[in-house]
């Protein structure tokens, strides 16, 4: 199979699968005698060394994001932004129409004033897009998980702290790929979108922005999310995010070449989203006319996405992709393609080609 959805989820790093085996330690396990099962908020000496160990994860971590902050660590993103949202207790929150679900839904089910900040054709949100008075947070992506267009968070983050709000980043695209996104006051990140292990995520807090935790029992992370932190998870959240550090450039480069030759082998499809401001890791394209569900039946050893893999199997055409002004046929018929450290460029290439000839194939 080559793997093609890097939105919906990284590989893990072998860095980071070394990192966390210290720490799932059982009684017949070669690091039971380094009490590496010990739990991390116990005082004895296998839980100071757990301890220790989440800390070193947490400065790991923080050295993504921007100074004059603290991470608390959450099960993942969607836990962050709820508790980013639901812990502020917002009396008007704006957002904008293409946010994840995880963002919509808090907001809907928190059943405040919501002001929307429209975007254009592109999937951008104008950089002097108003804000309205009595506005008290603004909730704004760097990287969008659909169409990978990254916003003006500096500029809106401007505008939100003249209007009296505080700026909601959902960093998880962007966070290990790009620069952390400037004037946020608090950015949600996940582990498994920069090659480290589901189920671990982050909040990070702005130093002054205080908040209500929404998770309640012993007090951990500083009061704001109570429950047993796993060391395994931080300490590979850790590593993926110290790797995320040294290899960002190489990175980066890798990731322009594969841009490329996608964009280069699927020159005649309709690009979805910006084509200036965008991580170049996501081509979300379309074809006018395209049967979507028939081309990855076809293409069954390839693994990319018609959507949204939150939406998938929903049947229903994407947010994002209607916000845009596509029609339900337009949207329908588009896929999204996503790659990062570990494609081959041959392995590109080649996915790239079958995508071509199933789509022809189609047309016959």
């Amino acid at each position: 199979m080559i793997y093609l959805d890097y939105q919906a989820t990284t590989p893990l790093a072998p860095e980071a699968r070394e990192a966390m085996l210290p720490w799932l330690g059982g009684p017949d396990s070669e690091y039971n005698n380094a009490g590496g099962f010990g739990n991390p908020h116990s005082a004895h000496r296998a839980g100071r060394m757990a301890a220790a160990a989440v800390e070193v994860a947490r400065e790991q971590v923080a050295a993504l994001l921007p100074p004059g902050g603290r991470v608390i660590f959450t099960s993942g993103a969607t836990e962050a932004l709820n508790l980013a949202i639901m812990g502020r207790k917002s009396r008007r929150i704006a957002v904008s129409p293409i946010e994840h679900a995880a963002v919509l839904d808090t907001v809907n089910a928190l059943g405040v004033a919501t002001h929307i900040l429209p975007v254009d054709a592109a999937g951008l949100v104008a950089p002097d897009a108003p804000i309205p008075s009595g506005t008290d947070l603004v909730a704004l992506m760097q990287v969008n998980n659909e169409i990978g267009t990254i916003q003006p968070v500096a500029e809106l983050a401007a505008r939100a702290h003249a209007a009296g709000a505080l700026l909601l980043c959902d960093a998880v695209q962007g966070a290990g790929k790009i620069a952390a996104p400037e004037g946020a006051d608090l950015i949600a990140i996940s582990a498994h979108k920069l090659y480290g292990p589901k189920g671990i995520g982050a909040l990070w807090l702005r130093d002054g922005v205080d908040m209500a935790p929404i998770v309640h029992g012993g007090g951990q992370e500083g009061g704001l999310r109570s429950g047993t932190l796993s060391p395994a998870l931080c300490a590979g959240f850790g590593a993926a995010a110290a790797l995320c550090t040294s290899l960002g450039i190489s990175d980066a480069q890798h990731v322009e070449r594969l841009w490329q030759v996608a964009r280069s082998a699927f020159s005649s499809w309709i690009l979805n989203g910006s084509a200036e401001q965008r991580w170049h890791g996501n081509l979300n394209i379309r074809r006018d006319g395209l049967d979507v569900a028939r081309l990855m039946a076809d293409c069954r050893d390839l693994a990319f996405s018609a959507g949204s893999a939150c939406a998938s199997g929903s049947g229903r055409p994407s947010h994002v992709l209607r916000a845009l002004g596509l029609t339900e046929a337009q949207a329908k018929s588009s896929i999204r393609i996503g790659f990062g450290r570990y494609t081959a460029i041959e392995d590109l290439a080649k996915a790239c080609a079958e995508i071509k000839a199933a789509a022809a194939a189609q047309g016959e």
